[in-house]
């Protein structure tokens, strides 16, 4: 029943999307006295967030200090501003800067959210301002334990930030694992034995209850919110925005199959992601309508839209998160390949046999070439990723583990992978012409052997090396693909996400057509045009502005202003 007011429910602050910034959001205002309400259209909280790697990129915070970091926020801000297009204000890119240390320091002290520096290298160190380490941070572990029964209602990992798609590991595991150095044995036999002895919890369900990474993220924000009395509604799906005496003071939803009136005395915070699963968005607005994603299947844009009928402003909706991506049939994402085209032994080409950009660089570099490079006579969706039995049985292929037999692999991953005794039996089942090919990879090999990239300069940026192998020299990102049997999966331009949206003002206010903020409205995330314009920083650069925005909305909603 309605209340007096109109409404079928009312709080101080309505929140759109489950994901970080949504419930950062959430523990900021309830901490500060306001009765905050997250709402999530599917059956699941967490949304992308919760299958992320979990980091966040944010400069000259109190731990990177503490671990010998001489970074600013002038630095923070000059790299941005080198890198960002044009139209992001230069107050939004100073909010986040100056910001985000804040937030971070007051989560900890305020929740269950913990962060420890890593050595995470920027993807562009070399920039004004740019660092090699401590800029992004990992979310420290958890056990699901303490989440109880809520834990089977969050999102799960992605299985490519899993050991063999189903035991978690922190990102401090990755190098020795990666590259077996010393100490990897006895990792792993930590990782199974947790995994395992986990009784009898086991013989419930397949799902590792030792989080970390993206999901570690999720539960400690969502046992904050707990604490704290924030309410969560899942199945409870967006419909549109509700404005009075020019100011938006709620929205309709419909909650298991029922329209429902909620109103929000403070104001809406949408925080739902982007519209990265949303097909007619997708042809209107991006470069590569086909969804190619590792996001969540409820990234419709359903609040993008929501603010665009009352005349909000958006900039940048040809934009998105790009990577070179693997797609296993019968997976509902993709897998995006982030350290994988780095390492020796392999490289990329077109449908010409012709290699186009240089495979170590970040993942949305690479899957912005993938993109731009896409012509006819020399097609790059999809493009080959090739690599020999020696990178086969040293390194991971998105789902291919090294040390395993070919025949254990399932029968999806042996439908999409291509293996042949020579490259030219490869290439003429991935239907590659084998002439260009061959001169290809002959060229590739003889620079390779001498630890250099002529074409591409493949190394000789700090960022190429960070996965590199320490143990190939002169180039750890270089050795020549000889040593049969031979292999190639196809690969596409995916996205994590798109980045375009809705504009914001340094508040997290929601701009109008004329200029001005649209009272009572605010948005974060992915749901926003992001500061990072056309650009990935570093690793953790959706999360960091995600989460310090989010807090950022929140404060302005209940007049925090210390």
């Amino acid at each position: 029943m309605a209340n007096a007011n109109g409404w079928d429910a009312e709080v101080d602050v309505l929140i759109v999307g489950s994901g970080a910034a949504a419930m950062t959001a959430a523990i900021v205002a309830q901490k500060n006295h306001a009765d905050a309400l997250v709402i999530e259209k599917s059956e699941l909280y967490g949304g992308s967030s919760a299958t992320s790697g979990g980091v966040v990129w944010i400069p000259a915070t109190r731990q990177a200090k503490e671990a010998g970091s001489d970074d600013t926020p002038e630095d923070g801000f000059k790299y941005i501003r080198a890198l960002t297009a044009p139209d992001v204000p230069d107050a939004n890119i100073w909010a986040f800067v100056n910001n985000g240390p804040k937030m971070l320091d007051w989560m900890e002290q305020n929740s269950e959210l913990k962060y420890a520096t890593t050595h995470y290298c920027d993807y562009h160190p070399n920039l004004p301002g740019g660092k090699t380490a401590f800029r992004s941070h990992d979310a420290m572990p958890i056990h699901a334990r303490r989440l109880g029964k809520d834990f089977l209602l969050q999102r799960a990992q992605h299985p490519a930030a899993q050991f063999f798609g189903k035991i978690n590991w922190t990102v401090d595991e990755t190098g020795p694992l990666l590259f077996r150095s010393p100490g990897w044995k006895k990792i792993v036999v930590r990782l199974f034995l947790r995994y395992y002895t986990d009784l009898p919890w086991r013989f419930r369900s397949a799902r590792d209850r030792f989080l970390t990474l993206g999901s570690a993220m999720a539960a400690r924000l969502k046992l904050s919110m707990d604490k704290l009395g924030a309410k969560l509604w899942l199945k409870t799906k967006f419909l549109e925005l509700v404005v009075e005496g020019g100011r938006v003071t709620g929205a309709v939803v419909e909650r298991e199959g029922k329209r429902m009136r909620i109103g929000a005395r403070q104001g809406v915070l949408l925080a739902a992601g982007g519209f990265e699963r949303n097909p007619e968005m997708r042809s209107k607005y991006l470069p590569v309508a086909t969804i190619y994603t590792g996001a969540q299947p409820p990234n419709t844009g359903d609040a993008i839209r929501g603010a665009m009928e009352l005349g909000a402003q958006t900039a940048r909706m040809d934009s998105a998160w790009w990577g070179v991506s693997l797609a296993i049939p019968g997976e509902d994402k993709t897998r995006l390949m982030t350290f994988e085209r780095a390492l020796p032994g392999c490289i990329v080409v077109n449908q010409a046999g012709k290699r186009y950009f240089n495979e170590a660089a970040s993942y949305h570099i690479a899957g912005h070439a993938m993109i731009e490079n896409n012509k006819k006579g020399a097609s790059t969706i999809p493009s080959y990723i090739l690599f020999d039995s020696q990178y086969r049985h040293a390194y991971p292929m998105g789902p291919v583990l090294p040390l395993l037999p070919d025949w254990i692999l399932s029968s999806a991953i042996k439908s999409v992978l291509i293996k042949g005794k020579t490259w030219e039996e490869v290439a003429k089942k991935a239907g590659l012409p084998w002439a260009p090919l061959k001169e290809t990879i002959e060229n590739f090999n003889k620079h390779a052997r001498e630890g250099k990239d002529p074409e591409f300069l493949r190394g000789d940026d700090p960022y190429d090396c960070y996965y590199g192998d320490p143990k190939v020299k002169p180039n750890p990102t270089l050795r020549a693909l000889d040593k049969g049997p031979f292999y190639a999966f196809p690969c596409y331009p995916g996205d994590i996400g798109t980045n375009g949206g809705l504009v914001i003002n340094e508040n997290a206010q929601v701009i109008g057509k004329d200029g001005q903020p649209i009272p009572g409205l605010y948005a974060a995330g992915n749901t926003t045009a992001s500061i990072m314009g056309y650009s990935y920083p570093a690793a953790g650069a959706t999360l960091g502005p995600a989460m310090t925005f989010g807090y950022l909305a929140a404060r302005h909603m209940v007049g925090v202003n210390d």
